[in-house]
């Protein structure tokens, strides 16, 4: 049987998508990873983690919201491993986070009280320009790390859905400004991991341009508008993927391998 090991963020942990298997990772039992093993019948080791960035995957030790850790995630990666899907790098330019400090700012009151301390504090946009040049090197030191443990292993890396519509909408609170920023840097995002997987020589499962039709308050949305569960408890995250959308990915990366 296959061994399939799915490394990355929220965006393959799946939060809020029922049934949740790991709270504090905020891990789906229904997110792409666990859909293209069924559906493929491989045997899968899934540890990716909501807010993991490429060195939480790499070779460091991540700090979980519920105070506990995990291991760095290619510790799950041996020399039987026959598939690897990465999806990371969205928390090492703060997309998320850019965009909801930006929805923050025009709708404060659709999120947590907590939240103000965090999303209230502005985008170092100097900081994200120099995450994003420096992504495609951190993802192709992460394949080249994986195919030392796993010689034998098929890598695949697969973007980020689209979230930025093409204009504001209830869903999507957020002045022009800002939704031209967030969706430069999710368009630059896409950019930096088509790079690493030419420069790598990794598959790539471009879900961003598919998605490009599906993003926040279209007709069929592939993810979360500005909306809010128990974060702690694997609930419900703003702008991230939802059931279809896992369903989606899932069938693009299928597709891919066969």
């Amino acid at each position: 049987m296959t061994r399939y090991v799915a490394l990355g963020s929220s965006f393959a942990a799946g939060p809020g998508i029922e049934p949740i298997l790991v709270p504090a990772c905020s891990r789906s039992g229904r997110n792409y990873p666990s859909l293209v093993a069924d559906q493929l019948g491989h045997d899968l080791v899934d540890v990716s983690s909501g807010g993991a960035t490429v060195a939480d995957v790499l070779d460091r030790t991540q700090q979980l919201l519920t105070g506990g850790t995990v291991p760095p995630q290619l510790h799950a990666v041996g020399p039987d491993t026959d598939l690897v899907t990465v999806t990371a790098g969205g928390n090492d330019v703060e997309y998320l986070l850019t965009l909801l400090r930006c929805s923050y700012r025009v709708a404060p009151g659709g999120a947590p009280a907590s939240a103000a301390a965090y999303f209230g504090t502005p985008v170092d946009r100097g900081a994200v320009d120099t995450a994003l040049a420096e992504l495609p090197a951190r993802l192709v030191g992460l394949v080249d790390a994986v195919r030392r443990r796993a010689p034998r292993a098929r890598v695949v890396l697969v973007d980020y859905l689209t979230v930025v519509p093409d204009g504001a909408t209830d869903a999507f609170p957020m002045s022009e400004e800002h939704r031209i920023l967030c969706a430069g840097i999710g368009r630059r995002l896409e950019v930096a991991t088509a790079a690493a997987a030419r420069d790598s020589g990794a598959d790539l499962v471009a879900v961003s341009q598919v998605s490009r039709g599906h993003a926040v308050g279209s007709a069929e949305p592939w993810v979360t508008g500005w909306e809010f569960g128990d974060l702690l408890a694997g609930g419900v995250a703003p702008y991230h993927p939802n059931a279809a959308g896992m369903r989606a990915v899932a069938d693009l990366v299928v597709a891919s391998l066969t």
